[in-house]
């Protein structure tokens, strides 16, 4: 599994533009085959700051997405950014719940 995110900080004047092309592209990428899920964000103590997520299946289907046209859409958003966008993809082995905060809390569903 491989979970990419696109962080932007987006001039105040272009928010609304932004916010309406990364909507578009994460309701558009979660009907794509492979993809586990996608989302935006707006940093909810700095308001200019959008995270774009997506999780795939795999990195074939990560990279497929990428090469696409409609991904530049992303790409789009991305140029609107103030200062350099961070972007980042991780390799995920192990993904688990509720349980392991059960497990370090040493407690069941209720909290003591």
């Amino acid at each position: 599994m491989i979970h990419s995110t696109i962080r932007i900080a987006i001039n105040p004047e272009q928010s609304d533009e932004a916010v309406t092309i990364l909507h578009m592209m994460a309701d558009r990428t979660r009907a794509i085959s492979g993809c586990i899920a996608c989302r935006t964000y707006r940093d909810a103590f700095e308001g200019d700051i959008l995270m774009f997520e997506a999780i795939w299946e795999s990195e074939e289907d990560m990279n497929r997405q990428l090469r696409s046209d409609e991904f530049r859409n992303v790409l789009l958003a991305m140029e609107m950014a103030v200062e350099m966008p961070e972007i980042r993809f991780a390799t995920v082995s192990h993904v688990s719940g509720m349980e392991t905060i059960e497990k370090a809390r040493n407690t069941g569903w209720l909290v003591e």
